[in-house]
């Protein structure tokens, strides 16, 4: 084993890049020393000889806002927090922020603004990054202010301010935002650039310029004129006091971006939802006309939205270190997505109790359970290994252990929940946070890592409701875990003593780690697991009582998460990561980019192992994407020169989600010979490796009506599960049809009742006919229909499905014909539209374990504008192919059809022998 992890609480330089230059009462903490919380408390002054925020060199350190904005929770954690957190003593303005498409830097003239598009592989070609690079500082003429502040912040937006006491100047920037809208006084509006203009635009007010190859718009009131001379561009405000930039996708976008020039954003939200197995979320800005009456925009969505989006987008894309963003013009768009299961234990299938109980006692009986731990996160660490095997106990009847380690934990739990003792929680009023002390990693003088470390105090909290509600209830020990809650996933945007959702970067779809943002390549995420671990926490504890607003962010924050770090730690589809950047996933991710690095050692078993951790019920969105999970081990066994060795169980857990036979095989050869990770035990790693590998991986794509349930899969038999944390019983739905009763306070497993009529079953045959509704069957007679093939509206879709139909044909068995390949026939239809292109591809799941073995992409087909069926067939050409045929045993065949290119949609012909899938088996 390696030593214990310790992350250093000063910047790691990973590269020459990464340097740096329900809840309780709303109202603040009474002037008191102990602040009561139900039964427990926390302070209010930190304990003697600790530290709240600092600079760099260890100077107190207070929020860097204007009059307008002092007092009000500062969103520490933020993509943009070096604006208000001034960690270097010689920097009062800000480290780079990367708002994708556009990063800004704040220097005493205004605003720098860059637009990054060419990715530069560096460290030894462990990290790729899109990093800050002006080509525009957006100022005002004659303005020399001593500091920025943040003036107004918003869901995903920031106002900025400078004043040297002549000039003020205001910015409004953000995520997804290719404008840039400044209010200012005193001054002409300025802008200078990187190297000499090159104008392809002179329309009086409205200027278009190219800088290093990025096209821009200035657009200043109307009636004024920009002025070009050198580098620098300047136009009067015409006793006006506003003017705009915008980074355009292409000069002919000009006409658009100017028509939303004048509508100024004023503000960002999220509202969220969680019904019946489907989380939706709508992003909405909001604006205010400076000229006209236009209020629309445009605003550019990163991939793990635009993935999930039925609105219609633009054609219009930007380049951004997340992969292709694309453009909406609307105020809003509205996400769509399967929620994201969440267990408080896997079931104990195929465990043997004997053995488990051995394993339990290991833990249970041990001289410390916490392992010397003293500071919050190996405390949370400890907390949440001891949560994790109370319901292992109680599932094999072994009562006396889960009771001795709920009391374990309540022990603990309650120590750190009372003001006073060798550890506490300390409420700082001026930057509005509760810090742990003893802190670790920087959770005190940088506001690093809350919903790391307290995650874990949930998490366990949460295990304990589900088993003693009155300890739980805010009269007891609730409030404590709640005042925690409101630190790190506050979903109140009212609360005065807490920001919200501090961590939670709500556009980006994950969370931030540094509470200071101060590097130039922006702010970081290490480990995503323990972020989700949060989410996860939440949805265990608003089931366990009763709140189900908390347990519909949890399951809000866990689904958003979850699709951003398949996208950008492990970069599920292959679409994010440069070409020239040669790993599978990433360690960290950064503002600029991603490192397949972590902060305290360059061994790939932690590298890979740090975005699992916490293997947890709340971990099953990571089979979501099982060939990206098995793409990550496959890495990790040739980077490390082995199987795992010092994380082995953390590293089996994982594969498990995608290939539990093959991670059980592991543990059933190597488990005698091993130390556990710090986390974990091998009870745990025990049960869970042994009930997947009975039960099989996580099907994500079925869910259910309840937040705490979840189906797995092992060759055609799907196993539902729910646990019901209410008091008396319920039927838990599925997506499929199936249903589920639970009783009360329990977990319930089963096959399922009830059902969807899948249609005929492809028994005999190799050739499928498509029926609307997403089936594909060898059976006749059906009704001729058609569906409708979305459009691709106006972008390139060409090897990437978007939007697809989808049929698929179930339990297919079959031996491979020895030379075959696959072949089909598709009726489709564009109508009168011209330049559309419709796409296939056929997928094999070979064993029905929802992984599909071999996929194959076929060359699109260029519809003609006239009405009237044409025939797209396999003849078009294989455009790409993964993974190798073989033989069919209860598996699954899937095809999709979309649009690849063009702006209309089109039809595909059902019910017919006119359009089919012929596969190669006998």
């Amino acid at each position: 084993m390696p030593a214990p992890r310790s992350r250093p609480a000063a910047a790691l330089v990973l590269v020459s890049a990464l340097a740096a230059l329900g809840l309780g009462p709303a109202a603040g903490p009474a002037a008191a020393a102990t602040v009561p919380a139900g039964a427990g408390s926390y302070s209010d002054t930190r304990p003697a000889g600790t530290s709240g925020p600092t600079t760099d060199t260890g100077a107190p350190v207070t929020p860097k806002v204007t009059p307008a904005a002092q007092g009000k929770p500062v969103p520490t954690n933020d993509w943009w927090s070096s604006l208000a957190f001034q960690r270097y003593g010689g920097n009062p303005y800000s480290t780079p922020m990367y708002g994708h498409p556009l990063t800004y830097q704040a220097v005493a003239g205004g605003l720098e603004i860059g637009y990054p598009t060419n990715p530069a592989v560096v460290g030894d070609g462990r990290q790729y990054e899109f990093a800050h690079k002006r080509d525009l500082t957006l100022g005002l003429t004659g303005l020399n202010s001593p500091d920025t502040r943040a003036d107004a912040w918003s869901d995903w937006t920031v106002t900025p301010y400078w004043s040297d006491g002549t000039r003020t100047l205001r910015t409004t920037i953000g995520h997804g935002l290719p404008f840039v809208y400044a209010k200012g006084s005193g001054g002409d509006a300025r802008i200078t650039t990187a190297e000499p203009p090159a104008v392809f635009a002179d329309q009086g007010n409205v200027l278009g310029v190219t800088v290093a190859g990025h096209h821009y718009a200035l657009f200043a009131p109307t009636g004024t004129d920009w002025n070009v001379s050198g580098t620098t561009v300047t136009a009067g405000l015409g006793g006006k006091d506003y003017f705009s930039v915008a980074v355009l996708p292409s000069t002919d976008a000009l006409a658009t971006y100017r028509k939303y020039a004048y509508s100024f954003v004023t503000g960002s939200t999220v509202n969220w939802s969680y019904d019946a197995g489907t989380v939706r979320a709508t992003y909405t800005l909001t604006t205010e006309a400076k000229e006209g009456t236009e209020r629309g925009t445009l605003q550019a969505l990163y991939r793990h939205q635009w993935l999930h989006t039925a609105d219609p987008l633009t054609p219009y894309t930007y380049v951004s270190p997340r992969g292709t963003m694309k453009v909406r013009e609307a105020t809003s768009f509205t996400t769509s997505q399967r929620a994201a299961a969440t267990l408080p234990a896997l079931p104990g299938a195929g465990v043997d109790p004997a053995r488990l109980r051995g394993h339990l006692n290991e833990v249970a009986n041990s001289a410390d359970p916490f392992s010397g731990a003293v500071d919050t996160y190996w405390t949370g660490k400890a907390l949440g290994k001891l949560a994790q095997l109370v319901p292992l106990a109680d599932q094999i009847g072994e009562g006396a252990i889960r009771d001795k380690l709920l009391g374990l934990i309540k022990g603990r739990l309650q120590d750190w929940f009372t003001a006073g003792g060798a550890n506490e929680f300390s409420y700082d009023r001026t930057w509005k946070t509760l810090i742990g002390y003893p802190a670790s990693y920087g959770s005190d003088t940088e506001l690093n890592d809350h919903h790391f470390h307290y995650g874990y105090y949930v998490y366990a909290a949460a295990i304990v409701a589900q088993y003693d509600p009155v300890w739980a209830a805010d009269s007891g020990w609730g409030a404590m875990v709640k005042t925690l809650v409101r630190d790190t996933a506050n979903p109140s945007r009212t609360d005065g003593a807490f920001p919200f959702l501090r961590g939670f970067d709500v556009y980006a779809g994950h969370s931030w780690a540094s509470g200071h943002q101060g590097f130039a390549a922006g702010n970081n995420q290490e480990s995503s697991s323990e972020s989700t671990n949060l989410s996860a926490a939440l949805v265990l504890w608003g089931s366990a009582t009763g709140d189900t607003q908390l347990r519909d962010l949890g399951t809000y924050l866990l689904t958003t998460e979850g699709e951003a770090v398949a996208q950008y730690w492990f970069d599920a589809d292959q679409q994010v990561f440069p070409a020239a950047f040669q790993h599978d996933t990433v360690g960290m991710v950064w503002g600029s980019g991603a490192a397949y690095s972590t902060w305290w050692t360059a061994n790939p078993e932690e590298i890979h192992g740090i975005n699992a951790l916490p293997i947890t019920g709340g971990s099953l969105h990571l089979a979501g994407h099982k060939d990206a999970v098995r793409r990550n081990i496959a890495e990790m066994e040739r980077e490390n020169g082995g199987p795992a060795v010092e994380w082995r169980d953390i590293l089996w857990e994982f594969q498990s989600l995608a290939d539990p036979g093959a991670a059980k095989a592991k543990w059933d050869a190597g488990n005698g010979g091993y130390t556990p990770e710090a986390g974990e035990s091998k009870a745990h790693t025990y049960h869970w490796l042994t009930a997947l590998d009975t039960l099989g991986a996580p099907d994500a794509t079925v869910t259910g009506s309840l937040p705490t349930s979840a189906v797995f899969t092992k060759g055609t038999t799907r196993t539902y599960v729910a646990h019901n944390h209410g008091s008396t019983a319920r039927t838990v739905t599925f997506s499929d049809g199936k249903s589920l009763s639970v009783p009360a306070r329990s977990t319930a497993t089963g096959t399922g009742t009830g059902g969807i009529d899948p249609g005929p079953e492809p028994s005999t045959g190799d050739t499928f006919q498509l029926r609307t509704g997403g089936t594909l069957t060898t059976a006749g007679g059906a009704t001729e229909g058609s569906d409708t093939i979305a459009s691709a509206q106006g972008a390139n879709h060409d090897g990437t499905p978007y939007r697809p139909l989808v049929y698929e044909a179930r339990n297919v068995n079959g031996t491979l014909r020895s030379g075959g390949s696959t072949a089909f026939r598709l009726q489709v239809d564009a109508g009168a539209t011209v330049g559309l292109g419709q796409q296939a591809r056929v997928s094999y799941d070979l064993t029905g374990d929802g992984t599909f073995d071999r996929t194959e992409t076929y060359q699109y087909f260029a519809t003609d504008p006239v009405t009237g069926w044409e025939e797209y067939a396999q003849s078009r050409g294989l455009k790409s192919a993964t993974g190798t045929l073989g033989d069919l045993r209860g598996g699954t065949v899937r095809l999709e059809v979309w649009s690849a290119i063009g702006n209309g949609d089109s039809r595909l012909r059902t019910g017919t022998d006119r359009s089919v899938l012929v596969i190669p088996y006998d």
